[in-house]
């Protein structure tokens, strides 16, 4: 790493030449490396929806009494569901619900199978619970692994998760991917600039305002962020615009895509922006499917219009997630770089 004059790096000036040569370049991930289902024709992923939620209304029918009283009351059966048209006619399921739920009502397994907890609340509230299997663990560790192939990560690279990066619990979708993690934790972000320097990963994870911070911290330690290690930045779409992709990539010389994970989704990586294209998330509708609806009268919405994201889990076995209104704004477009939608808009993945 190139320095104007404070801290020295370990590594050589011939080791750190080398390591810049590829920076900016191609990152798109070779097409015999993305999983089948990525490329399907969109009939296909299409037939697989169906079968997996059918699959899904049915246990959560069968398995959550909270569940089956709801469907009752909507005078919606699993068997009622034919078409993906008709999930329309069940019921939605709101942050509330998850509350009211404390801790394991809308658990569809006994609690000895249940491997990993997420529990998240305001001050003062209950905590809404997500809970997880091995088996859902070990998917939300491999579509965490595939939006990292999407956003242009190489295995054997070195993954720095920022403080203020997004959280629950990344790393072993990293590792699962073959890359080695180093975290910052909240309260050390002072510590990074050596860190940076000294390890040179490749790849950071971290909300905008977070990376943006570090580019002046790592100006006032004498360091050119443009000299960095850095080839990919990895940020939260939530806080996403296309200002903040041209600060972040004009301040590091690296890419920069936005990732999402909802309460709801399939873990962190549940959407992910494609580095080929830079044009909203992929969200990998062979595990959550989405809708769009209208906010005040739950009308779903046909692709390309504005409204309320809603998800419904296609394979989890703890706790099926059952039309869940995000309070999240986007439109659902065509896939480009994949064969999944894309999501965009305010507070998503970037500007209409």
């Amino acid at each position: 790493m190139r320095r104007e004059g404070k801290q020295e790096s370990s590594f050589s000036e011939e080791k750190e030449a080398k390591r810049f040569l590829s920076v900016r370049s191609d990152l798109t991930p070779d097409e015999d490396t993305l999983e089948p289902v990525e490329t399907w024709p969109v009939e296909r992923l299409r037939a697989l929806q169906t079968e997996r939620l059918r699959w899904t209304l049915r246990h959560a029918y069968e398995r959550v009494p909270y569940h089956k009283l709801a469907f009752d009351a909507a005078r919606a059966h699993p068997d009622d569901f034919e078409a993906l048209g008709d999930l329309a006619r069940f019921p939605f399921t709101t942050s509330r619900d998850l509350r009211d739920t404390y801790p394991f009502t809308l658990a569809a397994v006994p609690r000895e199978r249940i491997v990993h907890i997420r529990a998240a609340s305001a001050i003062g509230e209950r905590p809404a619970v997500m809970a997880y299997t091995q088996k859902d663990t070990d998917i939300r560790r491999a579509v965490l692994a595939r939006s990292l192939r999407a956003a242009g990560v190489r295995p054997g690279w070195l993954v720095h998760l920022a403080d203020g990066a997004p959280g629950d619990n990344p790393n072993c979708g990293i590792e699962k991917y073959g890359c080695a993690v180093m975290p910052v934790f909240p309260g050390q972000a002072e510590n990074d600039v050596r860190l940076i320097a000294d390890f040179m990963p490749e790849v950071i994870i971290a909300a905008p305002a977070a990376l943006l911070a570090l580019r002046d911290r790592l100006r006032a330690a004498g360091i050119d962020p443009r000299q960095s290690s850095f080839k990919l930045g990895i940020c939260h779409a939530r806080f996403w615009t296309e200002a903040a992709r041209a600060a972040i990539e004009d301040a590091f010389d690296m890419h920069a895509v936005a990732a999402h994970g909802l309460c709801g989704m399939t873990g962190p990586g549940g959407a992910q922006e494609c580095v080929e294209t830079k044009d909203g998330l992929t969200i990998w509708e062979d595990h959550d499917y989405p809708e769009i609806i209208d906010p005040r009268t739950g009308r779903v919405l046909r692709d390309g219009e504005d409204g309320e994201l809603v998800v419904t889990s296609l394979t989890r076995e703890a706790m099926p997630v059952i039309r869940y209104r995000t309070g999240e704004i986007a439109r659902l477009l065509p896939g480009t770089a994949r064969t999944m939608r894309r999501l965009r808009g305010a507070g998503l993945s970037g500007e209409p």
